[in-house]
């Protein structure tokens, strides 16, 4: 999800309010998952090297994130939405971590849509951390290490989309989009809309997948 920096200084506001912007495209985003049938959803809210920006940006994104799962979790309930993390979320200030572990709790037993929310997330070390557990119980596979993944138990990722026009991955999902179908759009975060989602799906819908066999 990028752009919302962008998107701000566009319009001369401070990045905390493209920030803000962007969680109501989540919003959004989210509730469309459900009717167009999507398994799964996972959406990078804050990367590995998201701290190495200003206090004041980490804060106001600390404090969205808050405000978004208190808002949001009755509605994931009453929906069936089951709330995932990947990531060590731990890293976060305890009362982000006690309310991420509340709302993994009280969604636990869903069975709709899996939301999984990438926080302090970063692929490379994802598949470190993966690599060590599974060399601590045998001989390291591809299978090995992939029942490691923070993602383990989710169905493979099909599709990838990256908004803002920016062309790379930026150290999301490096294993999983091994044969993933991508797609890079200008749109930036805050206006992408659930028809944006839906037209890509349509686009992926469009294209054969060979996974390297012809």
């Amino acid at each position: 999800m990028d752009g919302n920096g962008r998107w701000a200084k566009k319009r001369m506001l401070p990045r905390a309010m493209g920030h803000k912007k962007g969680v109501e495209a989540v919003r959004k985003v989210v509730r469309a998952a459900k009717d167009l049938g999507l398994e799964a959803l996972t959406l990078y809210a804050f990367s590995t090297e998201n701290w190495r920006r200003s206090e004041e940006e980490v804060g106001a994104l600390m404090g969205l994130m808050k405000a978004f799962i208190i808002a949001d979790l009755d509605e994931f309930a009453a929906n069936n939405v089951r709330l995932r993390i990947i990531g060590d979320y731990n890293a976060f200030p305890p009362d982000v971590v006690e309310l991420v572990e509340k709302a993994l709790a009280r969604t636990a037993a869903n069975t709709g849509t899996t939301l999984a929310v990438a926080l302090n997330y970063g692929a490379q070390d994802e598949i470190a951390r993966a690599a060590t557990k599974a060399a601590a119980k045998g001989p390291i596979t591809p299978e090995t290490i992939e029942a490691e993944l923070d993602t383990a138990g989710m169905p493979p990722l099909d599709l990838l989309i990256r908004t803002s026009g920016e062309v790379r991955l930026s150290n999301f999902l490096l294993w999983q989009a091994a044969y993933a179908e991508m797609m890079f759009v200008d749109t930036l975060w805050p206006d992408f809309t659930p028809e944006h989602l839906a037209g890509a799906l349509e686009q992926f819908a469009q294209r054969e997948r060979r996974y390297g066999g012809r």
